[in-house]
């Protein structure tokens, strides 16, 4: 082989190289499910490439995250975590995000925050706290926690305009989060939020109710994981 030709072979292996090595890095999830990859695409499809999102449970900048794919492709967003430990590392490894230790209830208050010994388990709700308790998790401390209302953060954190992306995990407050938004005012364009009731043997049901809530509202059901329903803005995703 000559030596221009050798060059030019180096060079088309390098792009090539190069190509896959950036597609394996877009094909890298940090969700439970990938449901971030599903949520990218979606957003890829309306040609938003930097969405805006708010995370609320976001539990760990990069584990079990519907988020991080966003922060690392230069979106910013609000993350919304009451369990200090892991909201320090939200200060630390999402600095350019805004990261509030707090939780999300109807109204400013304290409420008791139930912690366990899985930390994606840890909830406000009292009956969550019984249901997990049954299902052999073991309850390992409580705390009082302060909480707002998700209106008071859109009106002081975002200028009134809601995120384009809303991740919601609350083990048992999803659907008191989600009856606060307006949906005829400002509303999150994709919607990815638990929809299955925990359990160790996989028994889990689905909530109907808040399904349809979502539907009732103008999303349809885009993608489904079992665990996680992604839901997207129906009106938008038609005028593509």
């Amino acid at each position: 082989m000559s030596k221009l030709n050798n060059i030019k072979h180096h060079i088309k292996n390098y792009w090539f190289e190069k190509k896959h090595r950036d597609a394996d890095k877009y094909k890298k999830s940090y969700s439970q499910c990938g449901e971030d990859l599903i949520v990218r695409f979606i957003f890829d499809q309306l040609k938003i490439t930097k969405p805006s999102y708010i995370d609320i449970g976001a539990h760990h900048p990069y584990i079990i995250s519907n988020t991080s794919t966003f922060y690392l492709n230069g979106s910013k967003g609000i993350n919304i975590e009451p369990n200090p430990p892991f909201f320090n590392l939200f200060t630390r490894e999402r600095p350019n995000d805004i990261n509030l230790n707090i939780g999300i209830s109807d109204k400013e208050q304290d409420l008791e925050y139930f912690e366990f010994n899985e930390p994606a388990l840890n909830t406000f709700s009292a009956e969550e706290k019984e249901n997990l308790i049954n299902e052999g998790k073991t309850l390992l401390s409580s705390k009082t926690i302060s909480t707002n209302s998700l209106e008071h953060i859109i009106n002081n954190y975002c200028d009134n305009q809601f995120p384009d992306f809303l991740s919601l995990d609350v083990e048992g407050y999803d659907q008191m989060i989600l009856n606060q938004i307006n949906f005829n005012k400002s509303f999150p364009i994709v919607i990815c939020v638990e929809t299955i009731s925990f359990s160790t043997n996989g028994n889990g049901v689905k909530n109907k109710d808040l399904m349809d809530f979502l539907i009732s509202n103008g999303y349809f059901l885009h993608s489904d994981t079992f665990i996680n329903s992604i839901f997207v803005k129906q009106d938008i995703w038609k005028n593509k």
